[in-house]
């Protein structure tokens, strides 16, 4: 039996499927990942990327963080694959009771996913730092230098930058469904994130078994109950 034939068979006899991803779900919709040999971590900047997306930065050098999140984390023309697609139909199917993403594309929710807990927030969404104001995605894209609310407030992305803390609402749920699941399958992650790698603990293996596909190797590879290699849309769109 290959791999992806087991893969089949835990799908089919699971009805609480949990799915953990990180950037190499969104890959084969033309995103860049973060850190893999040629992820955007591993590029050569005058300010590392990592420095860039943090609290500090942000708010001691504004207009430099627009000009790096403009060109390096929108991607408004990218849409959902095989992978993204295939987990919408197991929800509607009743196999899949949630998403848990480390991504901030909403490309689960343009599939047709619904119960999405995005740890790090959306590029989707913005507000004013004053006001409170929420803005659309446009509102980033359509301006230049620092987007400033009505009230002259910045307007700042959803997304959660280092040195910020993730959404106490959001992470209560993300548990919450891995305790329940009956498969985690967990994809296109390093798992050197952390609080979000370290959800995996909540997942009671007695429940049933834990999936790792991915790339390259990870931390986790010897605890999997079934490890594939390989992009995370084709291995999905085959089952």
């Amino acid at each position: 039996m290959t791999g992806t034939d087991r893969l089949r068979e835990y799908v089919s006899r699971s009805s609480r499927i949990v799915f953990f991803g990180g950037a190499g779900v969104s890959t084969e919709s033309g995103l860049p990942d973060f850190r893999s040999v040629d992820g955007l971590y591993s590029q050569k900047y005058d300010v590392p990327p990592e420095t860039i997306l943090s609290h500090t930065y942000f708010y001691a050098h504004t207009e430099a963080f627009f000009r790096f999140y403009r060109e390096k984390m929108l991607f408004p023309e990218a849409k959902p694959n095989a992978a993204h697609l295939t987990l919408a139909r197991w929800e509607q199917e009743g196999k899949l009771s949630a998403v848990v993403t480390q991504n901030i594309d909403g490309l689960h929710q343009a599939a047709g996913s619904r119960r999405v807990f995005e740890l790090h927030g959306s590029v989707l969404r913005n507000h004013c730092v004053h006001c409170g104001q929420a803005y659309p995605v446009q509102a980033i894209l359509n301006s230049t230098g620092v987007p400033l609310c009505g009230c002259g407030g910045v307007i700042k992305p959803d997304v959660v930058l280092y040195e910020e803390g993730l959404d106490e609402k959001v992470l209560n749920g993300a548990v919450r469904a891995i305790e329940q699941a009956d498969l985690l399958l967990v994809a296109g992650t390093s798992l050197t994130v952390y609080p979000a790698a370290g959800l995996l603990r909540f997942f009671d293996r007695r429940r049933g078994p834990l999936v790792l596909i991915n790339r390259d190797a990870t931390g986790m590879d010897d605890s999997a109950d079934l490890l594939l290699r390989g992009k995370v849309g084709e291995i999905l769109a085959a089952l």
